[in-house]
């Protein structure tokens, strides 16, 4: 993870006006903003074939998919991000202190970097946890034709599904399915590094 933009204790005003006058997005966390560095071509186009793929598949229903540019907040406004992927189903409803953020996604998908694999699998993962209309959560990885599905259960529990090629992702809170061979459609993988173990 990047660290802090600026010094902490700056106010989430700070944090929107710095969104608007910046290039570049950030994160905040806590009272601080962390500026998120761009991606590799190999991100970009496994981020750019799930978004085409989950918004066909989502075509004709009153779900939406939603790009990197749409900002994520949780409900106690610890944490704003920009999620890879967004899916929303019925309309959009706007954090009260910031019209801008959505507060009520249904899955959220991110493609893992090496620098920011920990903490998409560990503290942002916890505090997306927090929204109570998350159903799924899916990281993607670069290194192999892999995704991790994490799917919450009716009781609150999350549950792990792990798909390599031939399977296919189901999102449960949209009601769709997404092959993953057509999200790593044209994507050329390192066969060392999906011959690592993963932990």
């Amino acid at each position: 993870m990047a660290t802090p933009a600026i010094d902490p204790g700056f106010t989430y005003e700070d944090y929107l006006a710095l969104e608007q006058d910046s290039d570049l997005k950030h994160l905040w966390l806590h009272g601080e903003a962390f500026a998120m560095s761009g991606g590799t071509p190999t991100h970009a186009l496994i981020g750019a074939n799930a978004l085409g793929e989950v918004f066909a598949a989502l075509r004709g229903r009153p779900c939406r998919t939603y790009s990197s540019d749409l900002r994520v907040r949780t409900p106690d406004g610890a944490m704003a991000a920009y999620p890879d992927l967004t899916v929303i189903c019925g309309d959009l409803k706007p954090h009260p202190d910031d019209p801008d953020a959505a507060t009520n996604p249904v899955a959220l998908f991110e493609v893992l970097s090496p620098s920011t694999e920990g903490f998409d699998r560990g503290d942002k993962f916890a505090h997306y946890r927090t929204i109570p209309t998350l159903r799924d959560y899916v990281l993607l990885s670069q290194d192999a034709a892999r995704i991790e599905h994490f799917a919450r259960n009716a009781d609150g529990t999350w549950t792990l599904r792990v798909l390599g090629p031939g399977d296919t992702l189901r999102l449960t809170g949209a009601d769709a399915a997404v092959a993953l061979d057509a999200v790593y459609d044209g994507v050329t993988l390192d066969p060392k590094a999906s011959a690592r173990p993963q932990v």
